[in-house]
């Protein structure tokens, strides 16, 4: 019995599915364009179940190369409406068309200028009325037997949305590089696929100092950059040398006076670097091999283009060295 009651679930938004596909057209190819033509976000607003898928809707699109965020109806009335630009696309979701707390939020959108999308079933609802471009969602029953609980409606909403977020996707040309630009925690094959130059640190975000600096002065690039070494280069960018934590502690112990030794002579000598355009599977390769955890990425003249740390690969506490 359980059997066929699932089957029959999946059959009423299978059907919900097909219904929402056969209605696609000219407005969705409006959407699409208003989004992306648009020097702002897509900002999408809904609430209860419409909010939830909402929300999915938002993240698919700002991992697929659209810019988005989620803005709750009742939170943008009390102060989060600042967020809006009048550059944004606005995403309106409601089943029924007629949810007040979306409808007040979509009079102020409206006196803005932005531009309203809406996802509804209701196509004489407030909702429709107050957008400039209707995407329609209505199923022909949902799964629920009361006919209740959002069911088949929100599937058929969220699978539009995927839809918008791939025709967007394909229209900007985003590629797979640019995907995983974006999911830098992903899984551990895919961070490593990509070039050491796509994951270094650049500018101001590598710990630097010169040869001529002081312990106490490699102490406070450490601290504020907490990476567990800082490079040594001169003037021309050169790499000279690598202070790690380690040194730091060895000539603590050592009862050496970090005020009166420089970074020369804490340094580690011509340390181990690498090209940016080599693999981070090199990357962690060496990094494994040699038992450190940060390696300088110059050019072929030696010159100082950025620095890789493990945790820019793996994410902390991803790692044991394989001795």
């Amino acid at each position: 019995m359980s059997i066929e009651e699932a089957k029959e679930v999946l059959l009423v938004e299978e059907q919900g599915l097909a219904a929402v596909r056969e209605k696609i057209g000219n407005e969705f190819v409006k959407a699409v364009e208003s989004v992306q033509s648009c020097n702002g976000r897509l900002v999408i607003t809904g609430i209860g179940k419409s909010g939830l898928v909402g929300q999915k809707i938002s993240a698919t699109l700002n991992s697929t190369g659209t810019p988005s965020f989620f803005l709750h109806p009742v939170e943008a009335m009390h102060g989060d409406l600042g967020m809006v630009m009048k550059s944004d696309v606005i995403l309106a979701i409601s089943y029924s068309g007629e949810t007040g707390e979306l409808n007040g939020l979509l009079t102020s959108l409206k006196k803005r200028g932005n531009t309203i999308i809406a996802m509804t079933g209701g196509m004489h609802s407030f909702l429709a009325e107050a957008a400039d471009i209707i995407l329609d969602i209505k199923v022909p029953k949902e799964a629920c037997p009361l006919g209740l609980a959002p069911t088949a409606s929100t599937t058929a909403t969220l699978a539009l949305g995927d839809a918008l977020a791939v025709v967007l996707l394909n229209r900007k040309k985003f590629q797979e590089k640019d995907f995983r630009q974006n999911h830098p925690g992903g899984s551990l094959g895919e961070r490593l696929k990509v070039k050491v130059s796509e994951v270094m640190l650049v500018g101001e975000d590598i710990p630097l100092i010169s040869p001529e600096d002081g312990g106490g002065r490699a102490i406070k690039e450490l601290n504020e950059k907490n990476k567990g070494a800082v490079l040594v280069v001169d003037g021309d960018k050169f790499v000279l040398g690598i202070v790690t934590d380690g040194d730091i502690r060895r000539a603590v112990m050592e009862a050496i006076s970090l005020d009166r030794i420089t970074a020369s002579e804490l340094m580690t000598r011509d340390p181990i670097c690498i090209k940016g355009t080599r693999m981070a599977a090199d990357a962690l390769s060496i990094m494994q091999q040699h038992e450190i955890t940060a390696l300088p990425i110059t050019d072929d003249k030696g010159r100082l283009e950025g620095m890789l740390h493990l945790h820019d690969l793996l994410g902390k506490g991803e790692f044991r060295f394989l001795v």
